[in-house]
This record gives structure tokens, sequence and C-alpha cells, in this order.
């Protein structure tokens, strides 16, 4: 399989994961700590990756000793990302937290055209361009909620997009970093570190106390770490950040299309969405401006010379 295909799928899957962690957190949020959220995802995800490599390549486990420098900020990236946009869902709703989020991988394409030296064709470039303009019409009906917002709902989108600044250079020192170790094990630092700093200030009394149903989405969400960031690292070695990102840019697709049935459905456990023609409208622009991004260049045959030798 071309690099440039296995770089595309591993973006998707860490999008499709990423569409629904936004909802899980949300719904977890109410009976368990933010704080502690963020510490059992990257305490599964470390334990889950430690002992897959543990029993294939214990080797790995060096790096937790003494990481590079550049790993060491991707870590502290990392960490203050997820309990950034942990607390923005606290304090808006999951589509909203999804929507402030995206300026991460916004700005890590941009990062690819300034750091990265990464060029786009015509096309791409117009893609490109479709899908922001598409995102803008995707989320209008939350841009209105942000300017007619309360204070607590701006204070959590504030530290939702200071998240996405800290993804951006965590994916940054991550697309530097992946060039010359194992992506496996740069993760098994960016999880391990953040399991620790986050220990003191956790509270598991409480979660004890839980039903196992509330156990099995705190699993959940470690499983997704695991799986969306594993697959994000490989897709950052394949292709380049520019690409990664617009793939990336679906993933509120999902949150939307999740919380759009969740809405109809009139659930009450979770706080319903506002929808509208414009919102489908932006959905389907960015879509198809992220297809003319990830589409596969067709390649021009060599000419061949049919004619006899003079």
């Amino acid at each position: 399989m071309p690099d440039q295909t296995k770089g595309v799928i591993y973006a998707a899957v860490t999008a499709f994961f990423w569409g629904f962690l936004a909802i899980a957190l949300k719904v977890a949020v109410r009976e368990v700590d933010p704080k502690t959220i963020v510490w059992f995802r990257f305490f599964i995800a470390f334990i889950l990756l430690a002992g897959w490599q543990i029993y294939h390549k214990p080797s790995t486990l060096k790096i937790l000793i003494k990481p590079p420098l550049l790993l060491l900020i991707a870590a502290i990236g990392i960490s203050w990302n997820y309990l950034g946009f942990m607390l923005g869902i606290h304090y808006t709703t999951p589509s909203n937290a999804q929507l402030f989020i995206q300026f991460g991988p916004l700005m890590l394409a941009l990062a690819g055209f300034l750091i990265f030296k990464e060029r786009l064709t015509r096309l791409q470039m117009a893609g490109f361009f479709t899908a922001l303009f598409g995102f803008g019409f995707f989320y209008s009906d939350q841009l209105m909620a942000f300017f007619e917002g309360k204070n607590q709902y701006n204070i959590g989108v504030l530290f939702t997009l200071s998240g996405a600044l800290a993804w951006t250079l965590y994916a940054v020192m991550q697309k530097i970093l992946v060039r010359r170790y194992p992506a496996p094990m740069l993760n098994l630092f960016l999880f391990g570190f953040p399991a620790l700093i986050y220990l003191p200030f956790i509270e598991l009394a409480p979660v004890f106390q839980l039903h196992w149903s509330w156990w099995l989405l705190l699993f959940f969400l470690g499983a997704n770490t695991l799986i969306a960031y594993s697959c994000l690292a490989q897709a950052l070695r394949f292709i380049e950040a520019s690409r990664v990102s617009v793939i990336i840019f679906l993933n509120p697709i999902i949150t939307f299309t999740t919380m759009g049935v969740l809405t109809y459905l009139e659930v009450d456990w979770i706080t319903h969405e506002r929808f509208s023609l414009i919102t489908i409208l932006g959905a389907s622009l960015v879509i198809t401006g992220a297809y003319l991004v990830v589409r596969k260049k067709k390649k021009v045959a060599p000419e061949t010379n049919t004619g006899k030798p003079g």
C-alpha cells in the first residue's frame, strides 16, 4: 500500500475516534472530575501500550528514562491540550468545543507550509480553502452562541483555544520526532508523562463509588486515546501535516451528526444542539474540500516513441 494511502487511512481513523470523543467526555464529566478524566485517559492508554511494548519490544521503554528534549516539549503540550479541551467541554457543549479545538489542526496546516515547507497543487489549495469556508458555515450557529454567550461559556472557549495551541505544539514536535523514532516508542512517553504529573491532582475516591458502566466509559476514553494518537503519529509519518489537518477537520461532522440524532431523540442526559440548513451546507463544503486535498495525484504516463529510428 502506498505511503500516501496509509497516511490518509491513519488520519481518517483518528478523525473517526475523535468524532465521538467530545460526546463521551461530556457524559463522563457529569460524574467524574475533569482532571481525573484526563488522568484516566493517559493512564489507561499508557498501561495498554506499555503492556504491548513489553511483550513485543521491551527495548522501547528506555525512552521513559532519557527522552529527547523535543519529546518533553511535546508531552507538555499534549498534557495541557487534554485538560484545556476537557474544561472547554465542561463549560460549553461537545460541538462548541469541537469548533474551537479545530484551531489546532488549522495551525498545524499553517506550520506545514511555514516550517516543513510543504507544497500543495492548485487544486489541493482550492480544496483547503473550500474546507475552511465550509467550516465557517458549518459552525455559524455555534459562533452565534459564542458572541451571545455568557461568561462561563466564553471561559470554556478560552480553555479550548489554549488546548488547541498546545496541541499544535505537540503535533509539530511529533512530526519532527517520528522521522527518527518509532511512533509507539514516542507515545509511551507522551502517555506516561502526563499520567505522572496529573497524579497529585486526581480524585479517585468518588470514582470507586460509581456503577461499572462508568468504569466502562472511562476505559473507552483511554482506549480512544491510544488508538487515535497512535494512528495520528503514523499519519504524520506518512503524509504532510497540512493533509493530516484537513482530514482531522472531518471529525466535528461525526460529532454533529451524532448530536443531531441525540437531539432528535430528545435524550435528557446531554445538552441539545442547534442545527440549520447552513450547517448542512457547511458540512458538505468541508467534505468536498477535504476530498480535493487528500485525493491521489494522477500519474502522467511517459511518452513513448513509436516511430522507426531514422
